[in-house]
């Protein structure tokens, strides 16, 4: 059983493809809650580790944040660099990516596991080596009848849906707050109840 008390630093990787295009898409939704926190944290991103990195304190705590610029299905090549360089093993990591297994607006934290056929979660677990990483879940939905996965999680959200957007990246960023200040089972038993609808 892997030691699930993340010790510091810890470092967050929010998972989405970089270029301009896709920045309002389903898939970049990691990228969204990363830039999000290091708003609130007074990061400025660098160069670094193929991705945009950098480092500041989350209610005390030294985190580190990356966004891999290696287009979603070889995120793996940017995370295993940053994570021995800082000799950081699976229980310091944190992903934060799409879920189409959850409704929009809903998160959860969730501690190894499978990739459910995310290739950026593939990528990782390759890379590392391991499945044992934490992931911050964040969900998209399913897609409407007719439409193939793999084009709706690279379709823009609508302007409709982005208040429920807004909120999710805010729950997702308590929860990693939570992660960083309590610990990791005491934030799953807070945030990962069902929101009442």
């Amino acid at each position: 059983m892997p030691d699930t008390e993340p010790r510091l630093p810890c470092l967050v990787v929010g998972l989405g493809n970089p270029e301009p295009r896709y920045a309002r898409n389903r898939h970049n939704l990691g990228f969204r809650v990363l830039d999000a926190l290091a708003a609130r944290m007074g990061v400025e991103w660098a160069r670094k580790f193929d991705g945009l990195f950098g480092q500041g304190s989350l209610d005390g705590a030294k985190v580190l944040l990356l966004k891999p610029q290696t287009f979603m299905n070889r995120s793996g090549d940017s995370v295993a660099p940053a994570a021995r360089f800082f000799k950081l093993g699976p229980a310091e990591l944190w992903v934060a990516h799409d879920e189409l297994d959850l409704e929009l607006g809903r998160i959860q934290l969730k501690q190894g596991g499978g990739n459910g056929g995310h290739n950026g979660l593939r990528s990782i677990e390759a890379a590392l080596g391991s499945r044992d990483f934490g992931r911050l879940r964040l969900g998209i939905g399913r897609p409407p009848a007719g439409w193939d996965p793999a084009d709706y999680v690279l379709s823009d959200f609508d302007r409709s849906e982005e208040e429920q957007v807004e909120a999710e990246v805010q729950s997702a960023l308590a929860a990693l707050t939570a992660v960083v200040s309590e610990g990791t089972q005491k934030a799953m038993n807070q945030h990962n109840r069902r929101e009442k609808s």
